[in-house]
């Protein structure tokens, strides 16, 4: 190294003022006044040479030689103590394993009932699942695969294509034969509608639109948050949803839902798998890469 690093409790110091977005928070956490957290960040500073917080501006923003420390520290930060949490596991004598970030309707309705077939193919390693209220997870610390619903434009790892995506409307059995016995349209049918703010996910009046449907349902219907309640819902017979392929598929295969009406809309946007470059454990990662990717191409995936 052409010089020597700073103390990590300097980098520690900095990290955690960022994180919290100021000294107070900062000092709390690392149990220390808070003129203890300044003399240390001005201890960095001094022995950088270069500013890194420009004091000018409340609160205080980063410099360009800060910005750069920032992106270098919480990476570095962030792999050690990866580094740390896999030598724990070393020692309990836990298998390498691999992260995934996923919805909370992906990992409901699509991973999780598909992970004992990992578990028979790798009895040594371990999937970790970790989710998301929206449909592009980041690559954030402990995070080795994002499953990401978008059009697959993302330069912050390798992206592979996993399924397009389809959506048809869909209720119980027992609901779909009472809208056939009226005529076998939605006009009369409570709709069930997902209020997100992830403007790629499609709601009932642009599938509409997209279908050539006529305005339809009552017009209070059902209002979730999320599709695992809305899925629930529909599972009860309270109404009429917009069936995802990746939610709701294999409870159609299952006859546990079945299709309204024959009226497919296909998205334009599609689910892809995002791995890390730099993964905690290649092995693990590429062991769930590639069987993730054969999943997907199932024909009833």
């Amino acid at each position: 190294m052409s010089r020597a690093l700073p103390p990590l409790r300097l980098l520690t110091v900095f990290e955690a003022v960022l994180r919290h977005g100021g000294v107070r928070p900062a000092s709390a956490e690392l149990n220390v006044s808070q003129p203890a957290v300044s003399q240390a960040l001005r201890q960095l500073e001094a022995h950088l040479g270069a500013t890194l917080l420009d004091r000018s501006t409340r609160p205080a923003g980063l410099t360009e030689a800060g910005r750069l420390l920032h992106r270098a520290t919480a990476e570095g930060l962030g792999l050690i103590a990866e580094a740390i949490e896999d030598i724990e596991r070393l020692n309990a004598g836990v298998g390498p394993s691999a992260t995934v970030a996923c919805s909370v309707g992906f990992a409901t309705y699509w991973l999780m009932p598909r992970l004992a077939g990992f578990y028979d193919r790798n009895p040594d390693m371990a999937i970790n699942v970790m989710t998301t209220q929206q449909g592009a997870p980041g690559l954030a610390a402990g995070v080795d695969i994002a499953i990401r619903y978008g059009d697959g434009k993302w330069n912050d790892g390798v992206v592979t294509p996993l399924f397009d995506e389809r959506i048809d409307p869909v209720c119980s059995p027992a609901l779909a034969a009472r809208l056939a016995e009226a005529g076998g349209g939605l006009e009369a049918a409570t709709l069930i509608h997902v209020n997100v703010e992830d403007g790629r996910w499609t709601p009932w009046g642009a599938y509409l639109r997209r279908a050539g449907l006529p305005a339809a349902g009552r017009r209070q219907g059902l209002h979730f948050t999320n599709y695992v309640q809305a899925t629930q819902a529909a599972l009860a017979g309270q109404g009429v949803m917009l069936g995802w392929r990746s939610i709701t598929g294999d409870l159609v295969r299952e006859g546990r839902l079945e299709h309204a009406m024959d009226a497919t809309v296909v998205p334009e946007d599609a689910f892809y798998l995002v791995a890390a470059d730099r993964p905690r454990s290649p092995a693990a990662v590429a062991a769930a890469t590639a069987w993730l990717a054969a999943e997907a191409d199932r024909p009833e995936a």
